[in-house]
């Protein structure tokens, strides 16, 4: 198979339907085999009944509905999961992602052989002050961490190798970050086009302000992880080793400092009544803690075992 559109959603009743008859139309125009995967990520709309009735006409039509909303992430993780096409295409279902693009995505991926392509909406049609300008300081601050170079972290239409989707982990709300998981994981032929932007026709947007906010802390996440996520003994260790040695210097010295005093009848002072004695003892402390942190984290990651993230409710189309 060619193409899986893999299209993750949200109370979309209204788009669906003209959504889907555009792409079909896009794929029969370039005589490609497709199948089109639609995540209901807990719509409480009539959203699903519209993928049930489209699967019951098309096969190539494939359905997941999630027993509740569990976010963006775990959608596409559901969906890259059940892809079976060599190249895989995500896109918004709220028709501001233009189908037409799919021809070009998909050659940029087979006959250019990146590994990824992402979009780059660089005409939008959203708020300047809600959306297009945190917009732009969070791709510049995704850029600059994680060394990516695209101008547009968070459009929702990109195209993969499929050896790509069934090698990385999207979780938590790494969506916006599947290209630095890819990266880190060892694909480096990534890139970027210029797509069409359009206006959402119908409802109204599923993201707040708040997501720039999240998609921070994501960014810190997923720095943190790129860099220690394999070896935490390496950070932890390392900080804590340091932190108890210094500690120990200081509580020697102190120690050394109250013998010589006692051997040449100087004036002394209580140890605690001296201040590094309590820095001393708090940095041996600490010290120990981010120790056993890192030796703990190494423990975990031999150990641990994968977990269900979502819970899902129906599928149609999907043997």
């Amino acid at each position: 198979m060619q193409l899986s559109i893999v299209i993750p959603l949200l109370n979309e009743e209204e788009s669906l339907t003209e959504l889907y008859n555009w792409i079909v139309s896009v794929m029969q125009s370039n005589s490609y085999s497709y199948e089109i995967i639609f995540i209901d990520d807990g719509s409480t709309d009539h959203s699903w009944k519209i993928i049930s009735s489209l699967s019951s006409t098309n096969p190539a039509v494939k359905g997941i509905k999630f027993n509740r909303n569990y976010g963006k992430s775990q959608a596409l993780h559901a969906g890259f999961l059940e892809a079976k096409g060599d190249v895989i295409i995500t896109m918004d279902a709220d028709l501001q992602d233009n189908p037409e693009e799919i021809p070009e995505l998909y050659k940029m991926i087979e006959e250019q052989h990146f590994d990824l392509v992402s979009g780059w909406k660089k005409k939008r049609y959203d708020s300047v002050l809600t959306k297009n300008l945190p917009s732009k300081l969070f791709n510049a601050a995704a850029r600059k961490t994680s060394g990516v170079k695209l101008h547009d972290f968070n459009c929702g239409l990109k195209a993969y190798r499929r050896n790509v989707i069934k090698n990385i982990d999207v979780y938590g709300e790494m969506h916006r970050y599947i290209p630095v998981l890819a990266k880190n994981a060892g694909f480096s032929k990534i890139t970027e086009k210029e797509v069409k932007h359009q206006a959402r026709k119908y409802g109204k947007t599923k993201f707040g302000i708040e997501r720039f906010l999240n998609g921070f802390l994501d960014l810190i996440s997923i720095w943190f992880l790129s860099k220690f996520g394999k070896r935490p003994m390496h950070l932890f260790g390392a900080l804590g080793v340091l932190m108890f040695f210094f500690g120990f210097m200081a509580a020697s010295w102190i120690g050394l400092s109250k013998l010589y005093k006692m051997y040449h009848g100087l004036p002394n002072i209580l140890v605690t009544q001296n201040p590094w004695f309590y820095i001393s003892l708090i940095l041996m402390v600490i010290g120990t803690q981010f120790f056993l942190a890192g030796f703990l984290g190494e423990l975990i990651l031999r150990s641990k075992r994968e977990k269900d993230r979502y819970l899902i409710n129906k599928t149609t189309g999907i043997s």
